[in-house]
């Protein structure tokens, strides 16, 4: 009795057997993975807000220079941005998002072992050198990784730790500080959980769809897809660039001021929310603990239900301009009617509640991280990045002072909100200013 063998599978045969495969989801657990590690970002990054009260009360600082404290970080997270986002676009997101882990976390556990302002100012001075590169590089992944109809999500996800990681850390900070009775342990216990990040990061993060093992060929092909057409519609492929062409266009500016604009609310309420709310409304430490939870929380899910909303209009057929504009647009709006209301409303209840609303519709302006890649493509994703985020941060260490000589010169924060309600006029002329639906020629 013969027996027949089975004959060896065609080229032909197994391209049509690897388009019919479903595709991998491996792009979407990467950017879990961004978040996760955008959460514990910002966790450290606002811990000292929450411990502010004692490290004010044990180090005797004035509201002044509890202001220059609080701006530390963001003199040297701002000037990093523009070289880091040169060094992702030259070595990869990879290598440098695992590089900032270790060394943000090792900042975070050596500011725990501050012993005066000096050295707390040396040491948050190093977080802001070490997160540098964090959210350009997420910027540039989701330029890489993500599908163009997939990038609304996709930037929203990797913000979206912004305003989580301020609402876990303001419970969890606390809560270590409860649980070991000194702010200085909290720092160093959260700076050695950053450090074991960076490896889960090394092991599953990688530059490219195809370079990582959990990619089938349908996923990469399916992100490939969406890079060829977004390649023909520029007309032809990508040259990396230097940042200064970008500089005499329009819509770069309006990248840059709308993201000025946006941390000028959000980093003023990260920096010296928790202390107004001990100041101005009373609250005790597990109180604004868990107000700082609700108020960002509001902004974590503000963020995923706008990146859903985004990507969902374009889907639909909307224009890019359309559905970013009326978006953004209406989100400025919202905020600045948030950030009035609590000026001019005196009840705590109503001031927690209305700056949930304010977080909630400020954290849509996250879909900027997806700016990057449409005015410069992948390959200048990092260095539009970094250039958008310097300009961010930008507020970053100039509000924390300037609510700090408000709050000294008036005795109150009523001034400090009004100077919020500013950065939101801006950010709005900005987000509806910029074209969102074209690669900038340079």
């Amino acid at each position: 009795m013969s027996t027949q063998q089975d004959s060896p599978i065609t080229t032909e045969e197994a391209g049509t057997a690897t388009k019919r495969s479903a595709p991998t989801n491996v792009r979407w657990k990467l950017f879990i993975l961004l978040l996760v590690l955008v959460t514990v970002n910002y966790i450290d990054r606002g811990s000292i807000s929450v411990a502010l009260p004692m490290i004010q009360e044990e180090f005797n600082l004035p509201p002044e220079l509890v202001g220059l404290l609080l701006s530390a970080f963001f003199w040297t997270y701002a000037a990093m941005q523009i070289p880091m986002g040169w060094l992702i676009d030259r070595f990869g997101p990879r290598k440098m998002m695992t590089a900032s882990c270790v060394g943000w976390g090792a900042a975070t556990a050596a500011s725990g072992l501050a012993g005066g302002f000096l050295s707390m100012f040396i040491a948050r001075m190093g977080i802001g050198v070490t997160e540098a590169g964090v959210m350009p590089a997420g910027g540039k992944l989701n330029a890489i990784w993500m599908h163009a109809k997939e990038r609304g999500r996709g930037a929203t996800i990797l913000d979206a730790g912004a305003p989580l990681g301020a609402g876990i850390g303001g419970v969890a900070i606390a809560g270590l500080i409860a649980m070991t009775g000194s702010w200085r342990w909290a720092f160093i216990i959260a700076g050695a959980a950053t450090v074991l990040l960076g490896l889960a990061v090394w092991k599953y993060v990688r530059d490219n769809p195809r370079e990582h093992p959990g990619v089938n060929d349908a996923e990469a092909e399916y992100i490939e897809a969406s890079h060829r057409e977004e390649d023909a519609a520029a007309g032809g492929g990508e040259t990396r660039r230097a940042l200064l062409p970008y500089l005499r266009h329009r819509s770069f500016w309006a990248m840059c001021l709308g993201w000025l604009g946006f941390n000028g609310v959000f980093y003023g309420l990260l920096t010296w929310g928790p202390l107004y709310l001990s100041e101005a409304k009373g609250f005790d430490l597990k109180t604004i603990g868990w107000s700082t939870f609700v108020i960002f929380g509001a902004g974590f899910v503000g963020e995923i239900l706008g990146g859903a909303l985004a990507d969902r209009l374009r889907a639909k057929g909307h224009g890019a301009n359309k559905v970013m504009r009326s978006m953004l647009g209406f989100s400025a709006l919202m905020v600045t009617l948030g950030l009035i209301g609590t000026t001019v409303i005196p009840d705590p209840i109503t001031a927690v509640t209305l700056l949930s609303v304010v977080l909630f519709f400020l954290r849509w302006v996250g879909l900027f991280w997806s700016v990057p890649s449409i005015l410069g493509g992948r390959t200048n994703a990092g260095v539009l990045g970094g250039a958008m985020n310097f300009s961010g941060n930008i507020a970053g260490f100039v509000t924390p002072i300037a609510v700090g000589l408000i709050v000294g010169a008036t005795g109150g924060y009523t001034w400090a909100l009004l100077y919020f309600v500013g950065s939101a006029l801006l950010m709005g002329a900005a987000v509806v200013t910029l074209d969102y639906s074209k690669r900038l020629a340079v």
